[in-house]
């Protein structure tokens, strides 16, 4: 079993600066979670407690039932893919993947069968006999992925692995790591994954669920579409989503929202939801995907356009505040910088929000704990 259990896990450094505020989080046996967060949210923190590299200041830290806040690294079954290899330079690829076997005493001939597993398994078969200054950035991450998978630990701990390659091999990486934890869950061996990264593309399209942080406090802990459909709150709702979520702060009057001097009525499901829960100053969220040209909707001035191939992402002035939409190509060419346009949100996926607290309070009552 590698379920991992943090029990108001808390990390205060010089006794007076509060890194981790206590948080709890509980993931699942073989399940991959993901940390995401801006630089300075203390996700890589967290990590490196999980792994025995942060002395823990407050809380449990729990992996496969066992407390292991006192317990060094070697003692935890988990196997750490740092951000910069890490590899050993004056070994070839061959030695970095038997290092840690052999300090665990294995044999040789077990040793040698595990090596030509891994290699077999990540591609790197031609690659055994170089050094690391030999290989490429995904080369090298590679053999860092497969030194980690050598050692069949409970958890496996990413810190930001691919950051140092270009966009090309972040996406084929993430193929293969993703497959890779897939494959040894299919055949039942317990691979509890536990990733931090800056990068939300990364986030949304690796983890079974995604733990978002800010400020060393998780704020919301979901599935990526979860996450993406229903944020918990307004730093979740513009941190998740590109372009990111428009966020446009008004104030709520009988079934309308009023922005400026613009109303917009509110889908009767979305007041529903609201009922009594009706704060003084709120904010419309409302993603750019989900907004479209017409002859309806919130009146705005086209400041700039970017042209993505099929689709534009349409910047504009909406009473001093911006907005932008996703709009089809075709349906751009007409327009031109300076316009005013009608923009329509599709009226299911409008958000509300409470401004002085930050909570969404068009989420159904089911979810409002998440």
């Amino acid at each position: 079993m590698a379920r991992v259990q943090l029990r108001n896990l808390e990390k205060v450094y010089g006794g007076a600066v509060k890194a981790v505020h206590g948080i709890d989080l509980d993931i699942a046996d073989g399940e991959f979670m993901v940390f995401v967060g801006p630089s300075g949210c203390a996700k890589s923190t967290t990590l490196r407690m999980v792994a025995g590299l942060e002395e823990v200041t407050g809380g449990e830290i729990l992996i496969g039932g066992r407390r292991v806040n006192d317990l060094p690294p070697g003692k935890r079954s988990i196997a750490m893919v740092f951000q910069n290899y890490a590899l050993y330079p004056h070994m070839k690829v061959r030695g970095n993947l038997a290092f840690g076997l052999k300090i665990a005493g294995k044999r040789k001939p077990e040793i040698e069968a595990a090596i030509a597993e891994v290699a077999r398994i990540l591609e790197i078969e031609p690659l055994l006999d170089r050094l690391p200054k030999q290989l490429s950035g995904g080369q090298a991450q590679r053999v860092a992925l497969g030194r980690a998978l050598i050692k069949k630990p409970g958890v496996f701990l990413f810190d930001e692995p691919l950051s140092n390659l270009d966009a090309k091999l972040r996406a084929s990486m993430r193929v293969r790591i993703t497959d890779l934890h897939r494959r040894l869950r299919a055949e039942g061996l317990s691979s509890t994954v536990i990733y931090v990264t800056h990068d939300q593309t990364e986030a949304m399209t690796m983890g079974d669920r995604i733990c978002v942080m800010q400020a060393g406090r998780i704020m919301q802990v979901a599935t990526p579409k979860e996450l993406y459909t229903s944020p918990a709150n307004l730093f979740v709702a513009g941190f998740i989503g590109t372009p990111e979520m428009n966020l446009l702060d008004g104030r709520l009057d009988g079934g309308d929202f009023v922005i400026g001097g613009q109303r917009l009525a509110l889908d009767p499901e979305v007041l529903a939801r609201l009922g009594a829960r009706r704060p003084a100053a709120a904010v419309l969220g409302i993603r750019p995907q989900h907004l479209t040209l017409g002859t309806a909707g919130l009146e705005a001035r086209i400041t700039h356009a970017e042209f993505m191939g099929h689709e534009v992402n349409l910047h504009a002035d909406l009473e001093g505040r911006k907005l932008v939409a996703v709009v089809g190509a075709a349906d751009y060419d007409a327009l031109a910088e300076g316009d005013r346009v009608r923009l329509r949100p599709a009226a299911e996926h409008v958000h509300v929000f409470d401004a002085a607290e930050g909570h969404n309070v068009s989420l159904r009552p089911d979810r409002l704990a998440a």
